[in-house]
């Protein structure tokens, strides 16, 4: 390996140059780093914003080279998480993971993970050993910057990788543990945004897609942004941390954006308990047992040993056992082991239909799929592994499901025909934010009539209704304005009650009521760092009980201007003046600032934040939990974000909002967060050229 010394060369560069010169410096420049790159060699371009341009000489070595750059970036987080992924993290960092491990190891992961890759294809088994192996050189070589503590899970087997595949997305999205029995200490804080718009909407006539998850900012939800070129692919996008393809993404023809689904991929089933068994269908059948050993890391560095029995029924794993009953939980697409190469293959695709007979193999267990192409084409896929039931809607399915009959026990999974999808609709536009695949488009084009009701539930929340309102209101979006509104922090419930919150307040209110009444007058309904009214707002809609505070309430009628009104005005402004005494208590004044209150943090960087919930009906979302000095700090939200536009050449702008790396001493140094607060996006290199041109580091292998 060798580091380039480009970035010395531009240093030196004076500003006065005229641009003819530089042109012609870049150009020779250029010209001889490509004959001094053997065709035999591959290549990690680091640009200045630490995202990696992989180049590789075949796809093994891509695979070699991406494991490489995630350790770089991301060794001691991966390494915890494959190590968690083992079921054995408390047996290297102690009992704060006995739940993990406990989660880990009831559900089968390593021992399901084993026979995954044993399945797999031999090339594509091929890919992820050079992945493990990528990860193991860069350890081998780099030690000293990886801590300790995590070295224990070394080497990393490419069977690890599924494991960590495995629990992401079967055993964290498709079902969390707090979902299940209350293991984690927050219920799993996961959203997303995704835009398609056609040529017939496009200001330039192009197609557009707007790709934005929200999760949370640590652990396993961290996005890592990254290009993968290699004979067969040029896909630039973002993946999971520890995850070895691209999960969200586009190349020179098409790009795609997952959202989470209204999706029920999973049921917990209560048994009788019976003998050693339990009932079903009238007979008493016997659990099949087996006791695993724990080991548990004390503070003295011994190992204690617990054992743990794993019961399962013919519904799946018991998860839990109380007053004669069990509980036993039932989760799609565990006989389903190609989700990496379905990703690997989607971005490899050229076309509408090459993607879509990638799609149709169904491997991906659950996420919305929102695509647009080159040529113009848009599409909405409720995608998933959706479980043919006998009966009930998606609200009895929600619930515990009675285990003693086989009536309630699913085996078969609707086919790829069966799942609410639409491409190119009239309306020039798709949009889905987490709600229900009905809301995707208006007019209506996926009817919920059409479908089983366990599909989906019916509802329409307002971050979906801010969605809809400013694509439906612009008749022709441009790129800059689709980078507007990706960062609009408007909130569409402030529009829908304050003609009703700042007259009440004014009649039935006391003095801090009228003076709160003004200060909302005032505000911008936004939650901008320098908003004043909408943390009053804000922490009044946390106070209200909503279940029956609307006089209005949502109706499939008018699904996009329901629910509205306050049913009961004077109960409301008690509430709002109880809260503008608290917030002109603990802050000095009831228009404080949003972003004084309200604060992006990573590391020693702290920044005024904007966005908020997306309950409050706001498009950039941001997330937030309690910090010192009666402040909040982002938790979770806006996350990556790429802005794509299939001009010829490709136009796209990103950003990971909390940088590309978490290792110690990045390339980042929180400049990717400070854009964030900016609310700027950074522009996405693609060509040799224009990476070079912002080169930080090259690594040849």
């Amino acid at each position: 390996m060798r580091i380039d010394f480009l970035s010395r060369v531009y240093k030196r560069v004076s500003r006065r140059v005229l641009p003819l010169i530089l042109a012609l410096i870049l150009i020779l420049f250029v010209g001889s780093q490509t004959t001094a790159v053997s065709a035999k060699s591959t290549e990690i371009l680091w640009d200045t914003y630490g995202v990696p341009h992989i180049h590789g000489k075949d796809n093994r070595s891509a695979f070699y080279a991406f494991g490489w750059a995630q350790m770089q970036s991301h060794g001691d987080l991966l390494l915890r998480l494959y190590g968690q992924a083992r079921g054995r993290a408390a047996e290297y960092w102690g009992e704060e993971y006995l739940d993990s491990d406990r989660w880990v190891l009831t559900t089968g992961i390593p021992e399901r993970a084993r026979t995954w890759y044993k399945v797999q294809n031999p090339t594509f088994r091929s890919y992820l050993d050079a992945f493990a192996a990528g990860i193991n050189a860069y350890a081998s070589q780099h030690g000293n910057l990886i801590n300790d503590e995590v070295e224990v899970v070394l080497p990393v087997k490419p069977e690890d990788v599924m494991a960590h595949l495995h629990r992401v997305l079967h055993f964290t999205f498709v079902v969390n543990p707090e979902q299940v029995i209350g293991l984690s200490q927050q219920k799993l804080q996961a959203g997303s945004n995704g835009w398609a718009i056609a040529p017939s909407h496009s200001a330039s006539g192009n197609a557009m897609l707007l790709a934005n998850p929200h999760l949370p900012w640590s652990d396993l939800f961290l996005w890592y942004e990254a290009q993968i070129t290699a004979p067969g692919i040029d896909a630039y996008g973002a993946t999971l941390v520890g995850i070895p393809v691209l999960a969200i993404a586009f190349n020179d023809n098409l790009g795609w954006t997952h959202t989470v689904n209204t999706h029920d991929g999973w049921d917990v089933y209560e048994l009788t308990l019976a003998g050693n068994g339990y009932r079903f269908d009238g007979k008493v059948r016997d659990f099949l047992s087996k006791t695993l050993s724990l080991k548990v890391k004390q503070k003295n560095g011994s190992l204690q040993e617990q054992s743990l029995v794993v019961k399962n029924s013919v519904h799946g794993p018991v998860v839990l056992e109380k007053d004669n009953k069990a509980f036993a939980l039932r989760v799609v697409g565990l006989d389903r082991p190609g989700v990496l190469q379905q990703w690997w293959d989607m971005a490899r695709s050229r076309n509408l239909n090459e993607f879509e007979k990638v799609l149709k193999r169904l491997q991906l267990p659950m996420f919305t799929v929102i695509y647009a192409d080159r040529k113009g084409h848009i599409m909405h896929l409720f995608n998933g592994q959706v479980p043919v039931r006998s009966n009930g809607d998606f609200t009895y399915w929600e619930g515990i499901i009675p285990g003693n009959t086989s009536k309630t026990l699913w085996t078969k999974m609707h086919p790829y025909r069966d799942l609410p999808r639409i491409v190119d609709p009239k309306s020039g536009w798709l949009q889905n934010t987490n709600d229900p695949p009905w809301t995707t488009t208006f007019p209506a084009t996926i009817k919920a009539n059409n479908y089983p009701p366990y599909i989906a539930p019916r509802f329409m929340d307002f971050r979906s209704q801010r969605s809809v309102r400013m694509l439906d209101e612009d008749e022709k979006i441009s790129f800059d304005e689709m980078i507007a509104y990706k960062h609009s922090t408007r909130m569409e419930l402030a529009d829908r009650l304050l003609d009703d919150l700042i007259p009440a307040a004014r009649k039935y209110g006391q003095d801090i009521g009228r003076r709160a009444a003004n200060i909302l007058e005032a505000w911008d309904r936004q939650a901008n760092a320098d908003s004043r009214g909408a943390v009053l707002f804000a922490l009044w809609v946390e106070k209200m009980d909503w279940d029956q505070a609307f006089s209005k309430p949502w109706s499939e009628n008018s699904p996009r201007t329901t629910p509205d009104g306050l049913a009961n005005p004077k109960s409301a402004v008690a509430t709002l003046e109880a809260v503008a005494a608290q917030v002109e208590k603990t802050y000095g004044a009831l228009d404080v600032p949003w972003g004084d209150v309200f604060r992006v943090r990573v590391g020693d960087i702290d920044l005024p934040a904007n966005g908020g919930d997306g309950d409050l009906g706001i498009f950039r979302v941001l997330n937030f939990a309690p910090s010192e000095n009666d402040r909040f700090q982002a938790v979770a939200g806006d996350s990556y974000v790429a802005v794509i536009e299939f001009s010829n050449p490709v136009r796209a702008m990103a950003l990971t909002s909390y940088g590309n790396a978490s290792q110690p001493n990045s390339f980042d140094g929180g400049k990717q967060l400070q854009m964030f607060a900016k609310k700027q996006l950074h522009p996405v290199w693609r060509q040799r050229q224009e990476i070079l041109a912002h080169l930080q580091e090259r690594q040849v292998f």
